[in-house]
């Protein structure tokens, strides 16, 4: 509790009435509002569990609490009726301190509205109430190619698109232009049965889901029965939708070559919201990718991933496997309810290793691309990010609005691998083709504020260097008074303005360092003693600049790592020769100065490694079975390290775009440009 040692007696006499039964309890506040909505399998136990001197919870419900002014419980007579229970009033109270999911707003779905007798297709920005009574959502799909696929079931599927209330009222007014140019077999005019008007929409559903072989094969069939009576214009028609089918096929990619149905649910998170992601994988293709978003509250992953699982199975279908990328506390009870909804056996499973793992890695790679994409997207509304920069202007005594925004980072690993970041934010949006790395070398060992020291020095060496980019309106480093302390006096010289973005105990940003070492507190205004009396459009003002310094914090981070990723990749490379029979430190060395770089000798053929003078024949053969044993399964299943992003129409890779170009003054990388979907 907080402090509050007559709480948990307060409400000693209540639990004493509360059953050890199945069920839901919720939280109110003193104003009678629900705040919390939960499940137990013994509600008395559960709530017990609350209501201690030291109650074992996070520091978030250990809030909620302090806050409770009473509770209701309902019986429920298992727990999978109470994990449905406490979906619909989560979905109805939407309590404070329960995990709230946000749909990805950026993309729309495709929504098949199954709950009817005659069901339409059309277009919708979330998932709607009508998902619990039987309509289906597709998607998210990219914006573009939700036009697009709507265009194609158009012509494959001619199922209606009008709002009239069938089958009522059927017969009541002549049919659309859309019976006359084939885009509907007119149930309104009762042209098509019940029966098989449903059947062609469950075909749509197939389509959707990505099952496109058993209707490609059927339409195959169809069109060499149609000409075989010679009906030559329904067999055209039909090839068309057959191309179409195939063209479909052909873009989905790969990704499990053993086949089979299965999800695949990641998250990543940056202390301040959490990116989820649902790959679906039909017959070993990728047919979809749902994103969904939360307020990080410091629960545990597997909390998240059971509340996508809630939320995204009220409508999405349910394969046989659920691969998860952390494990689930109340994963039987999960388990138990989607069996009850498919009718079949479904399994979750959170793999550690092997193609299944490589499929979880790719999802969580997908859900951290959609949170940094998401936090560059804040404070995209060119007025508002104007504001935002006069702001941060007047904060660090600018005359004007800055136009170039350069953020740095440092980022160490063991006393070997430092390197550091330089990224750019032009008119508060990033410059990818802009951004440098650099790695350290004029001192040994760790130390934050020489390395930024070195950077920021050598980035003023090249001012006048055209291939560096513009000069700078102000520089931000990751970092608090001592970063901006280390680097204002070279800074001065130029008369180029410095400060510091600093970041809270969750390694979320927190405030800005004004040039003159002041803190300004941006993430947690409450702490401020004159907070109640700031105006709304100040607050707004203090969130748009808190936005704008997390997205710039975050991408300098991401872009620190990178290098030093690399670097760890390479290294590990290296050594891992001596993994190799007969390969020690001496032979290590012969085959990196024969070849250049490990990279290299992987890629060797045996011949090559044959020539190598020195090197025993057996021991180039080992050296070659090491690297090439399993190619043939590699070429299969190249899954680790992708970046890749997969649309519902499509699935496509992009793979990081690593050319580098080597400069002078000691600046040993500089990333000429970043794959546009990587960031």
């Amino acid at each position: 509790m907080t402090g509050d040692k007559s709480r948990p007696s307060t409400f000693e006499a209540h639990l004493e009435l509360v059953p050890e039964e199945p069920g839901v309890y919720l939280m109110r506040d003193s104003s009678g509002s629900v705040i919390y909505v939960g499940k137990a399998n013994s509600l008395r136990q559960r709530l017990r569990s609350y209501f201690t001197l030291n109650p074992s919870v996070t520091p978030r419900i250990q809030a909620m609490i302090s806050k409770i002014a009473s509770f209701d419980t309902i019986l429920c007579e298992n727990e999978i009726e109470a994990l449905i229970l406490e979906s619909n009033l989560i979905k109805k109270y939407q309590p404070k301190y329960n995990i709230l999911m946000r749909d990805d707003k950026e993309y729309p779905y495709i929504r098949v509205t199954m709950q009817e007798s005659y069901p339409c297709i059309t277009k919708a920005f979330r998932l709607g109430p009508d998902a619990d009574e039987g309509a289906r959502y597709f998607g998210p799909w990219i914006a573009g190619d939700v036009n697009r696929a709507l265009k194609t079931l158009s012509e494959l599927f001619p199922l209606r698109r009008c709002n009239r209330d069938l089958p009522s009222d059927i017969g009541k007014r002549r049919p659309c232009l859309n019976m006359d140019i084939g885009r509907c077999l007119a149930p309104c005019d009762d042209r098509i049965s019940q029966e098989d008007y449903r059947a062609m929409a469950e075909q749509v559903c197939l389509f959707l889901e990505g099952k496109t072989d058993g209707i490609t094969k059927q339409v195959y069939a169809d069109m060499h029965a149609a000409a075989d009576r010679l009906d030559f214009e329904e067999a055209g028609r039909l090839k068309r939708k057959w191309m179409s089918l195939k063209a479909l096929r052909e873009t989905q990619r790969v990704v499990d070559p053993s086949g089979g149905d299965r999800d695949v649910l990641a998250l990543a998170r940056n202390g301040r919201e959490v990116a989820m992601v649902r790959l679906d994988i039909r017959d070993g293709r990728m047919t979809g990718c749902a994103r969904a978003f939360a307020d990080d509250t410091d629960e545990t992953d597997g909390a998240y991933l059971s509340a996508m699982i809630r939320e995204q199975y009220r409508s999405a279908v349910i394969p046989s496997e659920i691969l998860v990328a952390s494990p689930l506390e109340d994963q039987d009870v999960l388990t138990q309810w989607l069996r009850k909804k498919r009718g079949q056996a479904v399994r979750i499973h959170f793999p550690q290793r092997g193609d299944k793992k490589a499929l979880v890695d790719m999802a969580r790679h997908n859900a951290e691309k959609a949170l940094e994409r998401r936090a560059l997207s804040r404070g995209a509304d060119t007025r508002s990010l104007r504001e935002t920069l006069m702001t941060l202007a007047d904060l660090c005594h600018l005359e004007r609005a800055p136009e170039r925004i350069e953020a740095y980072d440092i980022s160490n690993w063991g006393k070997d691998i430092r390197s550091a970041s330089m990224v750019v934010f032009r008119n508060g949006k990033p410059e990818r083709s802009s951004y440098r790395h650099f790695k350290i070398k004029a001192f040994e060992g760790i130390d934050d504020y020489r390395a930024m020291a070195e950077v920021i020095k050598r980035r003023v060496d090249r001012l006048e260097d055209e291939s560096f980019g513009d000069r700078p309106d102000l520089i931000l480093v990751d970092g608090g008074k001592g970063h901006v302390s280390a680097v204002q006096p070279i800074l001065e010289h130029v008369g180029i303005p410095a400060a510091g973005m600093v970041k809270d105990r969750h390694h979320r940003t927190r405030g800005l360092v004004k040039p003159t070492g002041e803190i300004l507190e941006l993430s947690n205004p409450e702490s401020i003693a004159d907070a109640k009396a700031r105006s709304e459009e100040e607050r707004a003002m203090r969130q748009g600049l808190l936005h704008l310094l997390t997205s710039i914090q975050d991408e300098a981070h991401r872009f620190a790592q990178r290098l030093n990723k690399k670097g760890r990749r390479h290294r590990v490379m290296r050594y891992t020769l001596e993994n190799i029979k007969g390969v020690g430190p001496a032979r290590r060395r012969l085959l990196l100065e024969a070849f250049g770089t490990s990279k290299k000798v992987e890629e060797a053929s045996l011949e090559q490694l044959k020539a190598v003078k020195g090197l025993p024949e057996d021991v180039a053969e080992s050296v070659f079975r090491y690297f090439h044993q399993d190619s043939d399964k590699n070429d299969a299943l190249n899954l680790n390290g992708m970046d890749v992003e997969y649309t519902p129409t499509q699935a496509g890779s992009c793979a990081d775009n690593d050319d580098s170009k080597t400069g002078s003054n000691n600046i040993d990388t500089i990333e000429r440009k970043e794959s546009e979907d990587e960031v």
